[in-house]
């Protein structure tokens, strides 16, 4: 495996490579600046997915010109590693020339939030000075579960158009090294060469290459090194006024190069804006897919578990093409 860059050295490269840096007081300000709270109304959960609407949904549904479908989703991780200190557990029931039944079935067990499962992550999963998104207080949340911004409201499932950025063939490369920043001029580039324009209520997907060069090299601390994006595309995202953020990793470049910030892109995305996460997607074969057809939009198809109160859920989005 490659060296990692320590993160020192990583800010010492943000700052002098004439890309912007951002500041605590940045993020703070964004929190007001960017978000969505009161927009659709004082009670609304759904936050940007009311941007995905029927006419958008009806438009993404015109995209579908080939019939090929492609899986998002990694296969579950069963073994544990130091980016996946919590395997997904898998326990065969009634197995055997010994089984009694005619039916053979299993037990699931899985933690999904962190760096190894592929999952949504809910309105409800992160909060910001005692409040989460639309000012729903953090302090609702019990050990029952999130009464309010539950991934319950996104059972109707996502139906949209999604763009895939992919960074690593913009830059000439298989990945993007750990610790590298992706900036909103990264994001124009991506849209210029690829003629795919995101707009109101699409689906980002930011392709760093992540799982590859796990398949390749191996797997390392992605929650301490991660390519992904810098804070500063927070206001690019805004601007378009995407619905949803997904990546192959947490989305959020890590270390953030936001002192005191751990996360700013998640801070700003899912509480200011009201936007749900989806993690750890694998998007090999859908890069593979749309570099073939030479087309980086597609019909997204996604629903997560209905978990009553849940944060959010493991599941399997769907690229259609």
């Amino acid at each position: 495996m490659r060296k990692l860059l320590v993160p020192t050295i990583l800010a010492v490269l943000a700052c002098a490579n004439g890309q912007p840096t951002v500041s605590k007081a940045d993020v703070d300000a964004w929190m007001e600046s960017l978000s969505n709270w009161g927009r659709w109304g004082d009670e609304d959960q759904l936050g940007a997915m009311n941007l995905i609407t029927p006419e958008t949904r009806l438009a993404a549904a015109r995209l579908v010109t080939q019939g090929v479908s492609v899986s998002l989703a990694r296969d579950v991780e069963k073994v544990e590693a130091v980016d996946n200190p919590r395997p997904f557990k898998h326990t065969m029931l009634n197995v055997g020339l010994n089984n009694p039944s005619q039916f053979v079935s299993d037990d699931y067990q899985v933690s999904y939030h962190g760096y190894a499962h592929t999952h949504m992550d809910s309105l409800c999963h992160m909060a910001y000075g005692g409040k989460m998104y639309n000012g729903f207080p953090q302090a609702d949340v019990v050990a029952e579960g999130a009464p309010t911004l539950a991934v319950t409201n996104f059972k109707q499932g996502i139906f949209a158009r999604a763009v895939l950025m992919d960074i690593p063939r913009l830059k000439g490369v298989d990945w993007l090294e750990p610790g590298t920043p992706i900036y909103p001029a990264d994001l124009d580039a991506w849209e210029e060469q690829s003629g795919a324009r995101v707009g109101s209520g699409d689906v980002v997907l930011i392709r760093t290459g992540r799982w590859a060069r796990r398949d390749k090299e191996g797997p390392w601390d992605v929650s301490k090194i991660s390519a992904g994006l810098h804070a500063s595309s927070a206001t690019w995202l805004k601007d378009r006024d995407a619905a949803i953020l997904g990546s192959d990793a947490a989305s959020d470049v890590s270390p953030s190069l936001v002192e005191g910030v751990n996360q700013p892109i998640h801070q700003l995305v899912i509480i200011a804006m009201g936007m749900p996460i989806f993690d750890n997607l694998d998007l090999e074969a859908v890069s593979a897919e749309a570099a073939r057809q030479e087309r980086w939009e597609f019909l997204l198809t996604a629903a997560p578990m209905a978990v009553s109160g849940g944060t959010g859920s493991p599941f399997n989005p769907i690229a259609t093409f």
